[in-house]
């Protein structure tokens, strides 16, 4: 049994990890201390499944020989009833397990960059953008997660035309990669007298924040230039050249920030977006070629899909990846995203476990 071999072999590791933190030999080795630990935490959860596991199948062995032998009639119809149970129970951990085993996206933790753009829609599509801004920054807040604005431009009527921020803290890109996208709105405008429901979009892109290690860039592909600050901040925002826009030669990418008035710290943000960016470039032109192997039920998130209709007469939240229909969106709309993020997981999850190849 394929699915048997693959835990016997993760518990015979975990075992001589458990050997190795126990070794005397090994104590004054923190660094060697801490990658056990690390390693050992990886695969307790596997561990702990095929122990379950391990006892049922057990239980369903002990069960059969009491039914085989018949020397009891009452034990064995206790015997009977208690197999339907363990089987069920069986089919339930191998689906857990199959789960488990599954390998994890290396990104899942890691902080994000955050773009918000208003696409089609004029100012009613700046309101929206910045609608969607405030639902992310509220079950941001839900969730204990740090948020900094790297840079912001406002549009008509209290909207915005443009939106980079950062979300850090536990399993950030785990819970937002499938917010990647085209979202759209129909509703009834402020400034629309008839009564007539428009239809507007905006466009996130959610991207891992990386290390400087994961992204090597070199400085002499960038061109640097330094201007002053515009918009809200203060006395001094256009008194002094902070603000920082950087353009990668090689790419073309340009980004920029004037959120601070360190001239210093908006130049490193404006890297750590530029990393991101070029990081995003990199997986995608990987996924494409993934997704030219197998069909996702949760899509990548391609600029070009809408992913999500917000209707507002109807209240109204449709994810049309996944099929998914809330009638709840004065809460979604506020920050109140749980249900589709683990709808949306439930569904990426459901996906991995159909193309793997784990077998009971």
């Amino acid at each position: 049994m394929e699915l048997i071999d693959k835990l016997r072999a993760v518990k015979e590791k975990f075992d001589k990890i458990n050997e190795q933190l126990a070794d005397p030999a090994n104590l004054s080795n923190q660094e060697k201390i801490v990658s056990l630990s690390k390693e050992r935490s990886e695969i307790l959860e596997v561990v702990e499944a095929f122990n379950r596991y391990d006892k049922v199948l057990n239980d369903i062995e002990g069960n059969r020989e009491i039914i085989e032998l018949g020397e009891d009639h009452e034990l064995s119809e206790i015997a009977q009833a208690e197999l339907e149970d363990l089987k069920k129970e069986k089919e339930k951990l191998e689906e857990e397990i199959k789960y488990i085993l599954i390998p994890k996206d290396p990104n899942d933790n890691k902080d994000v960059i955050f773009e918000i753009r208003a696409g089609t829609g004029g100012d009613e599509a700046g309101l929206f953008a910045f609608d969607l801004y405030r639902m992310y920054s509220r079950f941001a807040e839900v969730r204990g997660w740090r948020k900094e604005v790297i840079d912001i431009s406002e549009s008509g009527m209290g909207g915005i035309k443009e939106v980079v921020f950062s979300l850090g803290g536990q399993g950030v890109y785990g819970d937002m990669k499938f917010e990647n996208g085209v979202h759209r709105v129909q509703r009834v405008p402020l400034t629309e007298t008839n009564g007539r429901v428009h239809t507007s979009a905006a466009t996130v892109v959610v991207m891992p924040e990386v290390e400087d290690v994961q992204i090597d860039i070199d400085m002499n592909d960038l061109r640097i230039d330094v201007y002053r600050s515009g918009g809200a901040g203060g006395q001094n925002v256009n008194k002094v050249e902070t603000a920082i826009r950087i353009t990668h030669i090689p790419s073309g990418i340009v980004v920029q920030c004037q959120d601070e008035r360190s001239q210093l710290k908006n130049r490193q943000k404006a890297l750590k977006v530029l990393r991101a960016r070029l990081f995003d470039m990199k997986q995608k032109e990987q996924s494409d070629v993934i997704a030219a192997q197998r069909k996702s039920i949760v899509r990548s998130g391609d600029r070009s899909d809408k992913i999500r209709t917000y209707n507002f007469p109807q209240n109204r939240v449709t994810d049309h990846r996944i099929g998914l229909t809330l009638y709840n969106l004065s809460n979604i709309i506020e920050g109140d995203l749980s249900e589709l993020v683990e709808q949306l997981k439930l569904a990426d999850r459901a996906e991995k476990l159909n193309s793997s190849n784990v077998e009971a």
